[in-house]
């Protein structure tokens, strides 16, 4: 049984989850299409999120190949004086929330958000890791930060000290505000693998502009060089990021190094079967089950991932 390190928690803000949502969000299609999609009433806030998270309780009790997932916070952006930015952070998902909505689960884990340009950014790490918190996901590119500035090293190195992942946006971002899309360059967290955290990067290293695939070869440089460099294989089904899970099946020497990740709520397509055969597409449209599909996706390709690759938290996620 696999784990799912990238599921996102959704979550409209109410006065006691500290979630943000900007106007353009609220306006968003992307949005209202998944809220539709799932059936989350967005003009009742705290029934939408109560069965986002009875809906993916649900869908993990289905699955015949997942266990477990992390389900994810969402960190803000911050100013020079590491006071959250609220006119440039378009959502937010509060740590609380995600400890929140995964307290008492047998099948969901917290995974916090900490932007590392936070001033309490190391307080924060330690108040979520004594949380039991098993992971930190950033996504630099919305977060306006640099993840290869030395200034960061500090939190870098008290991630690896606490055994907690790293699990890092890669590539280009659509949904939110990309401040700055150049920090989605993957050998930006070559300082973060240098202190000797264990560094997951999100989306196969897939730049996210169809089959222009820049970052390639930079994730098979950081998998020959760094032993505790993993890539997830969250939103690969998606038709912008294909191409890079196309070039991972021909790549076995990557296989030890993936972890599964769906990106969920967003969808999983089995068109990719196709590059195996018809019947193999045949055979994953028939899994209804989001995270079975993206599993039998993969494993058509011929890609193998391994359950026990990362270490989670204080204690093994199998």
């Amino acid at each position: 049984m696999l784990t799912d390190v990238h599921v996102h928690l959704a979550a409209l803000p109410t006065p006691e989850n500290g979630c943000l949502l900007s106007p353009r969000m609220r306006r968003s299609l992307l949005l209202k299409l998944v809220a539709r999609r799932l059936g989350l009433p967005l003009d009742d806030p705290r029934e939408a999120n109560r069965r986002y998270v009875e809906l993916l309780e649900n869908e993990l009790a289905s699955s015949t190949e997942v266990s477990h997932a992390v389900l994810l916070a969402m960190d803000g952006v911050y100013d020079s004086q590491g006071a959250l930015d609220e006119a440039h952070t378009d959502f937010l998902i509060s740590n609380d929330a995600a400890l929140a909505a995964t307290k008492g689960s047998a099948r969901l884990l917290p995974g916090a958000s900490i932007n590392p340009a936070r001033r309490d950014a190391i307080d924060e790490l330690d108040r979520c890791a004594e949380a039991c918190a098993v992971l930190v996901k950033v996504l630099p590119n919305a977060q306006a930060f640099n993840p290869a500035e030395d200034r960061f090293r500090p939190f870098w190195r008290r991630l690896a000290e606490l055994k907690l992942p790293l699990l890092s946006h890669v590539g280009y971002e659509f949904s939110l505000i990309g401040q700055d899309q150049s920090v989605g360059d993957p050998g930006r967290l070559v300082p973060a693998l240098e202190e000797g955290a264990t560094v997951i990067a999100a989306h196969g290293c897939s730049f996210g502009l169809f089959f222009y695939e820049k970052h390639f070869g930079t994730m098979l440089r950081l998998v020959a060089k760094y032993p505790n460099f993993y890539v997830d294989t969250s939103a690969l089904t998606l038709p912008n990021r294909v191409g890079a899970l196309l070039r991972i099946s021909r790549h076995p020497e990557l296989f030890d190094r993936l972890v599964f990740g769906t990106d969920f709520p967003l969808p999983c397509f089995a068109y990719p079967s196709l590059w195996a055969s018809l019947a193999s597409y045949r055979r994953t449209r028939k899994h209804k089950n989001a995270f079975d599909r993206q599993v039998k996706v993969i494993e058509s390709l011929g890609i193998a991932m391994r359950s026990d690759a990362v270490h989670f938290g204080p204690a093994r996620v199998q």
